[in-house]
């Protein structure tokens, strides 16, 4: 096990690439088990759950080797088993991305319940509902066993939530069903789009990436492709807010835009100004962040969404940019329950919260944050709690870090390039209490 000891109070200025989009980054992965034929991918960050992913690959049967540091290449030619290894199911929510892809290509699929951050409920019906819908039975006890014995077949359906992996799971296994599947309340995020755009290459003809209302023209067999995933802009995101909040002057290069549109709304409530050149965006030094107050001088709100609304990952990351913004701010989470309930570990560091419900907290700053030992209880509470780190007085200590290290690459060794001090040492052995 190891931690993150931080000194607080440095300015984070420089320049940085994001990485990858993770959530674009497992989709694409589980793809790659719709043909025999060899997908070369890149942009992809070397993170935890990614070796998660291929572990899950190599013991079906696939073969999965790094190029170089962030490109792949997979072939799924000699795919022996429909069955996925329990242990690593457990170590992410995205090896349910694999039931999709099997189920098309081999008529079945034997799941154990996934795993992944405990941020809330998490259902699984959507995208049982879009297999059944696709002609699929599934005996659903303490794991999953799909099957399609007289194969899929191209359909029409309305999704009861727009469910990023459940509409993953639909793309990948409408490209395989020959005919045009329709997929109404469908989720739009990039990391969907990619997929799209990913299956396109393989052979499938889609109609309305990046709307609500998808149409797959699936095709008998698909083939190999040579495809870069786009940067990630819930780690754009991160970054924005860790320089904001320790008044540095951050660059980062070759962003999409678009993609951050609602992130830029959203950050400006809390008083951050982000601008754009070319293709970077820059965050300028010595920011006095302060609450803009909704028109009446009623208190502003944050709240999350499905695409294109405020993402539901950086919520944890406007709660913390909020504890050093001038001003008071609703922060609502609508998606997941116990997204919110790291909160107390801020509060320990001297910021002033009141969790209002599962949902809902109220942030009055700016605080004064004093250094503290911690644990991260999932991936974007511990970059929360980092970003309080960082601009903290005094020294703090980050543990459970494996939670950080399965949604971003490298991260100590990034920020040490920008001016923060911070080491990744062993964690002291815990004596059982008798």
């Amino acid at each position: 096990m190891e931690k993150f000891v931080i000194e607080g109070g440095q300015p984070l200025s420089g320049t940085l690439v994001p990485a990858g989009n993770k959530n674009a980054a497992l989709p694409v992965l589980a793809a790659t088990l719709l043909t025999e034929e060899e997908v070369v991918l890149r942009n992809i960050p070397h993170i935890r759950d990614v070796e998660a992913m291929l572990g899950l690959l190599r013991g079906l049967g696939a073969t999965a080797e790094w190029r170089d540091d962030n490109s792949l290449t997979v072939c799924a030619a000699d795919v022996t088993s429909t069955e996925l290894d329990a242990a690593l199911s457990e170590r992410i929510r995205a090896s349910f991305l694999l039931a999709g892809p099997l189920l098309a290509r081999f008529g079945r699929a034997d799941m154990p319940p996934p795993g992944g951050d405990v941020i809330g409920r998490r259902r699984l019906d959507p995208h049982l509902d879009a297999f059944r819908a696709l002609g699929a039975e599934i005996d659903a006890r303490r794991s999953y066993r799909l099957t399609a014995p007289n194969g899929l077949r191209a359909c029409d359906f309305f999704m009861d939530e727009p469910s990023v992996m459940a509409t993953e799971n639909a793309l990948m296994a409408a490209a395989l069903t020959p005919g045009s599947t329709v997929i109404h309340n469908a989720a739009s995020e990039p990391h969907v789009q990619d997929l799209a755009r990913l299956l396109l290459q393989m052979g499938a003809r889609i109609e309305g990436i990046g709307s609500n209302v998808i149409v797959v023209h699936g095709a008998a067999e698909l083939g190999g492709a040579d495809y870069a995933i786009g940067p990630d802009y819930i780690e754009v995101g991160s970054f924005i807010a860790l320089a904001a909040c320790t008044g540095g002057e951050l660059r980062v290069r070759d962003v999409v835009h678009a993609d951050l549109r609602m992130t830029r709304l959203g950050f400006a409530r809390l008083g951050c100004v982000i601008e754009a050149d070319g293709d970077d965006v820059v965050v300028p030094a010595g920011q006095e962040l302060r609450v803009k107050d909704d028109e009446g001088e009623a208190i502003s709100k944050i709240e999350d969404g499905p695409w294109p609304a405020f993402p539901a990952d950086l919520t944890s990351i406007a709660l913390a940019m909020a504890t050093q913004s001038e001003g008071l701010v609703l922060i609502h989470e609508k998606m997941f329950e116990n997204r919110l309930f790291f909160v107390d570990k801020l509060v320990a560091m001297g910021a002033r919260v009141l969790l209002c419900d599962p949902h809902r907290a109220v942030v009055s700053g700016p605080s004064r944050l004093h250094g503290e030992r911690m644990e991260s209880p999932d991936i974007r509470a511990g970059m929360a709690m980092l970003i309080a780190a960082l601009c903290a007085e005094g020294r703090s200590e980050i543990g459970n870090i494996r939670q950080i290290d399965r949604g971003y690459e490298r991260i100590d060794e990034r920020l040490r390039t920008l001016g923060a001090r911070i080491e990744r040492v062993a964690s002291e052995p815990r004596a059982l209490s008798v």
